[in-house]
């Protein structure tokens, strides 16, 4: 979601962005995803490229040339000479980890978790259906359900979970056709497999070190390659949403 979010404001020309994410990166949809540029350097959506930085020269270098900049976050840490006018908290942990409402002049956050007026300026709402990317300037998005979002008719059999803490381990790719029961993965020899047939739409590295119960990938009974490697419908209404919300903070003096 997140690079769906940089994606839409970089597109509308709010091009000094910084995304910041984990050491080791936990993205299932790694073919639309700015954060592969940690590993291998840069990284390429639709269009639009960022590139790993790790000091705040090597994030202004990435502007000057016209990349979003992509930073782990213990790197984020020691940088000292950047202030953000923005923070957008686009993890979706269901929960506020550590974002405070005076990081930034604007703080948005994503879901459930946040409060608007407390931990937060504005959150936006997650949940699939008819209140999806509405902006809150009080209270809180709607409750985690614990239930994945309904495509094509399908909840959480389409998602793939760690059975138990371990290394995962995967010979599949994202783009690959599945059938329903097929073995996709395992983690320390016990199998994960197939709640449906699709296509393999997202997936965490082989070899990450994962937790119980974390989303490992999911799988598009729509079976469109195409959506591989393109942003999603969701993605896009909270880019949408998160740009609407930056555009009222900037511009509010012109509502009179």
């Amino acid at each position: 979601m997140a690079s769906g979010i940089a994606w839409c404001l970089y597109m509308a020309n709010l091009r000094r962005i910084c995304m910041v994410d984990l050491d080791m990166p936990l993205c299932v949809r790694r073919t639309v995803a700015f954060c592969t540029a940690l590993g291998s350097g840069s990284a390429s959506v639709e269009g639009v490229h960022a590139i790993a930085a790790r000091s705040g020269e090597d994030i202004l270098a990435a502007w000057r040339d016209g990349y979003l900049a992509v930073m782990r976050v213990s790197d984020w840490q020691a940088v000292q000479q950047i202030r953000p006018a923005v923070v957008v908290d686009a993890i979706i942990a269901k929960r506020n980890i550590a974002t405070r409402i005076a990081d930034a002049p604007l703080v948005i956050g994503l879901g459930p978790g946040f409060v608007a007026g407390s931990d937060c300026h504005l959150v936006v709402e997650t949940h699939r259906g008819h209140h999806l990317a509405r902006i809150l300037e009080r209270g809180s998005a709607q409750p985690n359900t614990g239930t994945p979002g309904d495509i094509a008719g399908f909840t959480a059999e389409r998602v793939l979970r760690a059975p138990r803490d371990g290394c995962f381990e995967t010979r599949h790719v994202i783009g690959d056709r599945v059938s329903k029961g097929e073995v996709v993965g395992s983690v320390e020899g016990v199998t994960i497999t197939a709640g449906i047939d699709g296509i393999v739409r997202g997936l965490i590295g082989s070899g990450t070190v994962v937790t119980a119960r974390l989303k490992l990938g999911d799988i598009d009974p729509r079976g469109s390659i195409e959506h591989c490697h393109t942003i999603s419908d969701k993605a896009r209404a909270l880019g949408g949403a998160v740009l609407e919300a930056i555009m009222r903070h900037a511009n509010r003096g012109l509502a009179a």
